[in-house]
């Protein structure tokens, strides 16, 4: 089964009504209508057979802030696999996939992990940002508690990431901040 990869634009109405089913599917009702709209405009890596998808990531870029300095990252989202193939080593070949373009196209990547899925994250190497985590929102910035411990950063090759410490502000989007 090869790894597909290709921009959102490539895709068709008909792929992005699939992918949207079974990202449905995977988080078992809890992905929103924000959380869909946070995995377009970037580079889509999935999986699929005869039965249809097994496993689903994007990559989109965000602005992130640090210690004054601005980034272009890679954002990871919609990481998913299909709950009967699970444990076969999909979530991996995706993140493989994504990790690749996080690599070739910016400074470094990040996520947020759910209890579920952080052991794919950290076995690959990301780790967790020690630090504080913030949006900059419609009031200015906002800290975030709720993505502290969950936030996992990326060094892209030969790039390194900032020092393990201060506060990650990231861009705003719909569903961050009320």
């Amino acid at each position: 089964m090869p790894l597909r990869t290709a921009h959102t634009y490539m895709l068709t109405p008909a792929t992005l009504d699939e992918i949207r089913t079974f990202l449905d599917t995977a988080f078992e009702g809890d992905f929103s209508d924000d959380d869909w709209d946070h995995g377009l405009g970037g580079i889509h890596v999935y999986v699929r057979d005869g039965s249809g998808l097994l496993a689903h990531g994007s990559v989109v870029q965000r602005r992130l802030i640090h210690e004054g300095r601005s980034y272009r990252i890679g954002y990871v989202e919609a990481v998913a696999v299909r709950a009967d193939r699970r444990r076969e080593g999909f979530g991996g070949r995706v993140m493989a996939g994504l990790e690749q373009v996080v690599d070739g196209a910016y400074a470094f990547g990040a996520l947020s992990a759910s209890a579920a899925g952080a052991a794919l994250y950290a076995g690959r190497g990301w780790q967790v940002w020690p630090g504080r985590i913030a949006v900059q929102g419609r009031r200015g910035v906002e800290r975030l508690p709720d993505e502290e411990g969950s936030t996992y950063v990326r060094g892209a090759a030969g790039r390194v990431l900032p020092a393990a410490s201060g506060t990650l502000i990231f861009d705003w989007r719909d569903g961050d901040v009320l």
